[in-house]
């Protein structure tokens, strides 16, 4: 390989580098015996953010005119609380929230299809901490998913 092609596989990034080697990507949710679209496959992250953004709006909703007296920080605390909850009842349950649900998501054990409570716990609090769900693998599962073993995909 002369100088121009390392560099030209430097500049096109290390996933051409890969596909230049022989590796072979295929689509997101491969690796993970997902189907490539449809019912089960993986959920893409423009479902995943509205599904939260739902969420965390009920919970804002929740905390404004159940639990405080007016939006204040306390709002924000207390909606935290309540959007843990609800997603370890919900999620350990029956598999999804209300966004998720409006949205076509389900959270799905990837070894048995259904989460546990002790797994829905766990990525709960994971996802409370707002770090591992910003840290994603090549499948586009976050952090907080990879640990608890589990995968959104489409209903």
């Amino acid at each position: 390989m002369d100088n121009r092609q390392a560099m030209g596989s430097w500049l096109s990034g290390p996933r051409a580098a890969m596909e230049d080697a022989g590796a072979d990507f295929g689509y997101r949710g491969r690796q993970l015996g997902l189907p490539e679209q449809g019912s089960g496959s993986l959920a893409r992250p423009g479902r995943r953010l509205g599904a939260i953004a739902v969420d965390w709006g009920l919970c804002v909703l929740i905390a404004y005119g159940l639990i405080t007296d007016g939006y204040g920080p306390a709002t924000s605390n207390w909606a935290l609380l309540v959007f843990f909850v609800l997603s370890v009842l919900t999620v350990g349950t029956i598999g999804f929230t209300p966004g998720k649900r409006l949205f076509g998501i389900r959270v799905v054990d990837l070894a048995t299809g259904r989460v546990k409570p002790a797994r829905a716990l766990l990525r709960s609090v994971l996802l409370c901490l707002a770090i591992p769900a910003l840290i994603w693998d090549r499948d586009g599962r976050g952090l907080h998913d990879k640990l608890a073993r589990t995968v959104e995909v489409r209903i």
